[in-house]
């Protein structure tokens, strides 16, 4: 505001004084000037109520430093300083006396480092005792000591510390939060130090202690190879202490406890372009039932109140010119409630894709017979546990406690052509079974079941084979309609395509495998009963099956479909599905002493239009119902067809049918499409420079100001109209969904008819 020179060479500036020398620059409410000794000072100013107001502020190189009094001097470099402030990195340095030398370094006495945005009085802060500051390179200082709510926390003491300031990517201390937990007391969090160990890993290891006995200890790491990989680790350990040790002999539940937990988080996803033949994935979210609930930092979130967790890690390799391929995973499954483990360890699956062993790698003339024999084989090797207790899960014994297996599956078929319109297709399926061990049963007589007694330890195999054969082909019927009726109707055409199966497999009950076993037991009405089991059907794989089976299946499907003229096509003819599939299957058991046919199965499948399908499936009974000697109603060996009822009762049926319709279904009915798409569709606009934004002929700050307070950044809201209003549009959905089933009344039963009514739901 004023300039005031005296006698002496000193000149006064009043009112927000500002003095510029090259990078230097010093404000303030006062500044005096030695003209003769090149000192400069400047100091802060009092309003009429006696408040400080206009701080100096010192500017060299880019750096500011607010301050309450400064005196420096332009030949040496040099200033003193009193009360200074600088921002250097994320926090704040705070000194009542400061030296500045002429290297731009500046030495501090009693300082304070804090990333507490109240700089003035900051709730916490590193005490500095002595301290040489480098703008934005580093500090370091003697002895320091971590001060909160103005109270220091002397048996946290660093002899030195070196805090470095740079914005490259650099190695430094993370400081510590502060807080009260009312069971575990004051607490300082995730302080620690961070390491940029080089450009694709990192570390930071951080601690946190309460007064109350809790501490613990944590690592994350960030790793990343551009175009190979990425991913994150990050793992801790807590001791939580509840209750005041004092009370630990009382017995009181509640009053005093100590819990151990720890967490393992990893997370590894694989460029699609790193390697072609192998991937590699993992998500691991592995922790202690309790550590959410102890973890002071997931107390609050949504991880805290979620009972389960899922960890997975998974690798496939491919094996280049090979028809090999092998891929291993581990998964747990954790729930919280019970604190249960359920856990794959891990699960190998070996595949060799289809090959045909018996092609010739140099074919001459046409393919024989036995080149058209086909091969692939699937193993799979689980190591599993179901349910165990977390406190179980790391002692828990390899044989006892888990269950183990392995399964290997080898189907081989060929496909023939006999008289070049008939499709034969034999095939053979072998299927074995390894375990290390097996289960023995008995009848217990209080429970009235059948229970486990034993286990059997011990290597065992248990396979099964079967064999089936099946032929097809198709037949084709065309009907071309009179022209009498016009040529609209070009030509129907019904495709029919029936398939006849025979399969077959032994009785794997039998002694000579092995694979059953039986004991004898006395039931509630004194009969003795004997009863057969497997001792591997409760492992993983099961076991073969017991029975002999020999059936035949019939397949019998329609497709019926009508030529007509058309001028919206490009041809001038288009095909309309008439019976997009009308079918029938049943089989024939030869091995079963009785009720060898199965139910008939129906479907029927229509397309109504481009966007539905009408599907129908339906079950027929073919046999009739008789009372047995307690007088329940039961299907016995007598088909409906030979006892007038027809060839079946229709068992069950049943269809469903969903539709949605909302705004954009009627655009599109009425031919009504958005401004946006007609100008996207369209050709060149003619006012293409011009800013399109109903603005034009209008006050601009007017409708700025409006769209102001809709605007969210890059993200779009809406449109606005020509007054620089938001556009309503409400978004609206109506959906249609039926389903009916028609099906056998269990409830009830037709004494009179001998059969099950139907009934519609």
């Amino acid at each position: 505001d004023s300039m005031v020179f005296t006698k002496g060479n000193l000149g006064y500036l009043y009112g927000d004084a500002d003095v510029k020398y090259g990078d230097l620059g010093i404000k303030g409410e006062q500044i005096t000037m030695n003209l003769d000794s090149n000192l400069i000072s400047s100091t802060f100013g009092l309003d009429s109520v006696g408040k400080e107001f206009g701080f100096p502020v010192f500017t060299q190189g880019g750096t500011e430093y607010e301050m309450k009094k400064v005196r420096y001097n332009f030949d040496t470099g040099k200033a003193f300083i009193s009360n200074v402030i600088t921002q250097q990195g994320e926090g704040n340095i705070v000194a009542n006396t400061a030296k500045k030398n002429a290297d731009n370094s500046f030495y501090m006495v009693n300082a304070k480092y804090t990333t507490c945005d109240l700089h003035d009085h900051p709730h916490f802060y590193l005490n500095l005792s002595k301290a040489k500051v480098r703008p934005e390179k580093d500090v370091v200082t003697g002895p320091a000591w971590l001060v909160v709510a103005d109270v220091p926390l002397f048996p946290i003491v660093l002899p030195f510390a070196f805090f470095p300031f740079t914005e490259t990517y650099s190695s430094g201390i993370i400081m510590p939060s502060y807080g009260d937990e009312m069971e575990r007391g004051f607490y300082l969090q995730n302080g620690g130090y961070y390491f940029a160990i080089n450009d694709y890993v990192d570390l930071a290891l951080t601690g946190e202690i309460y007064t109350k006995g809790t501490w613990g200890l944590s690592a994350r790491s960030n790793y990343r190879k551009r175009y190979k990989f990425s991913g994150s680790v990050n793992g801790s350990y807590l001791n939580t202490v509840i209750g005041d040790k004092g009370l630990k002999d009382l017995n009181i539940p509640g009053a005093y406890s100590v819990s151990k937990d720890f967490r393992i988080n990893w997370t590894h996803s694989q460029d699609p372009k790193a390697n072609m033949y192998r991937t590699f994935s993992a998500s691991v979210n592995f922790s202690t039932s309790r550590a959410n609930l102890n973890d002071l930092s997931r107390l609050y979130s949504r991880e805290a109140s979620n009972n389960t967790k899922s960890s997975s890690v998974n690798i496939t390799q491919r094996f280049p010119d090979s028809p090999w391929s092998l891929s291993a995973s581990m998964n747990i499954n954790q729930v919280s409630r019970d604190s249960t483990v359920s856990a794959t360890l891990p699960n190998i699956s070996i595949t060799m894709n289809r090959i045909y062993p018996f092609k010739r790698k140099k074919a001459v003339g046409a393919e024989r017979w036995y080149e058209k024999i086909s091969m692939s084989y699937s193993g799979e090797f689980r190591n599993s546990v179901n349910a165990i207790k977390e406190n179980r899960f790391f002692k828990s014994n390899l044989i006892k406690d888990w269950q183990n297996g392995m399964r290997h599956s080898i189907p081989v078929s060929a496909t023939f052509s006999l008289f070049d319109v008939i499709q034969i297709s034999p095939s053979v399926n072998y299927t074995e079974r390894w375990y290390t061990g097996g289960i023995k049963e008995a009848w217990d007589p209080v429970e009235k079941r059948n229970v486990v007694v034993d286990t059997v330890n011990g290597f065992k195999r248990v396979y099964d084979y079967g064999a089936s054969i099946s032929a097809n082909t198709k037949l084709y019927g065309m009907y071309v309609p009179w022209k009498i009726f016009g040529d609209k109707v070009q030509a129907i055409r019904h495709v029919f395509s029936p398939s006849i199966s025979l399969s077959y497999k032994p009785d794997f009950g039998d002694p000579k495998y092995g694979f059953y076993e039986k004991y004898s037991y006395r039931n509630e009405f004194g009969e003795d009963v004997e009863y057969s089991y497997s001792p591997y059907s409760r492992m993983m794989f099961g076991t073969a099956p017991a029975g002999q089976s020999g059936s035949i299946g019939f397949d019998f499907k329609n497709n019926l479909e009508m030529k007509v003229k058309s001028e919206s096509d490009s041809t001038g003819f288009k095909k309309m599905s008439l019976i997009d599939d009308l079918g029938v299957n049943f089989s024939y058991n030869m091995m079963a002493d009785s009720m060898k046919w199965s139910m008939i199965n129906t479907n029927v499948r229509l397309k109504l239009s481009k966007s539905y399908t009408l599907s129908l499936n339906a079950t027929w009974d073919p046999y009739v119902y008789e009372l047995d000697k307690n007088g329940r109603p039961v299907a016995v060996d007598k088909l409906r067809v030979f006892n007038g009822k027809g060839i079946g009762k229709l068992q069950s049926t049943g269809t469903s049918f969903s539709y949605s319709v909302n705004q954009d279904t009627f655009k599109k009915l009425f031919g009504k499409e958005d401004a946006s798409n007609e100008d996207k569709e369209g050709g060149e606009d003619s006012n293409a420079n011009l800013p399109d934004d109903g603005t034009m002929g209008r006050n601009p700050n007017e409708t700025a100001a409006k769209k102001s307070v809709f605007d969210t950044g890059s993200q779009s809201i809406g449109e606005f109209d020509d007054d620089g209003y938001l556009k309503n549009q409400i978004q609206w959905n109506l959906s249609f969904n039926y389903s009916v089933r028609y099906g056998y009344d269990m409830q009830n039963f037709d004494f009179d008819r001998m059969e099950y009514p139907g009934k519609l739901t």
